[in-house]
């Protein structure tokens, strides 16, 4: 069936409108002005006339619609705007000192261990083997600190670039558009299907002579 759209009523809205007025239908037999919903006039002949009036009835929620429209246009730029690219504090050698380091030093802690226990097994008198196995445990702590410092760069790189107030504007989007609804239900669609309803009532008894 053909249904008329409001200038201001976007296309992609279209399927929401007619959901409004699908739920106004349903609960028609819980709302007095209602009452003759399926009497007077079927549920299809009230849609086929509300779909048809559909510039009139979404007039009257304008201003929710076009607070909607614009929350939901701010809201798809939002996540459409490339990110801020974060300064400049050259990543690429941050990142192969970050790796090296602890590469490095924890290679060299392995050999200066290695041949210091060696030199202690041969020797354990001489003061070299004592020498490389202190260097060996100073190179291991040090590339135990790298591998914090670099969980420390991973972590905060995470953090930064993990997306922030990823609910508010979602929140915002839902309100606006439960606000539209809620404004065409109750200004558009009820009254609309209220006055169908009086309109095709039953015709006054004639005056008693």
């Amino acid at each position: 069936m053909h249904m008329n759209v409001a200038p201001h009523l976007l296309t992609e809205d279209r399927a929401e409108y007619e959901r409004v007025l699908d739920d106004a239908l349903r609960t028609a037999p819980e709302r007095p002005e209602l009452a003759g919903a399926g009497a007077l006039l079927t549920d299809a002949q009230l849609r086929a006339m509300a779909l048809n009036a559909t510039a009139l009835i979404t007039a009257a929620a304008a201003s929710e619609y076009e607070h909607f429209v614009k929350v939901r246009e701010a809201h798809r730029a939002a996540s459409n705007r490339p990110r801020t690219p974060a300064p400049d504090e050259s990543p690429g050698a941050v990142a192969v000192l970050t790796v090296l380091v602890p590469v490095l030093a924890g290679t060299a802690a392995v050999i200066f261990l290695l041949v210091g226990a060696v030199v202690h097994l041969v020797a354990p008198a001489a003061a070299l083997g004592t020498t490389l196995l202190t260097a060996g445990l100073v190179f291991g702590a040090l590339a135990a600190a790298g591998l914090l410092c670099a969980g420390a760069g991973l972590l905060l790189t995470a953090l930064r670039n993990s997306p922030a107030e990823t609910g508010a504007p979602d929140d915002e989007l839902t309100r606006a558009r439960a606000a539209w609804r809620h404004a065409l239900l109750e200004r558009g669609v009820v009254p609309f299907l209220h006055a169908a309803l009086t309109a095709t009532g039953p015709d006054p008894a004639p005056p008693v002579p």
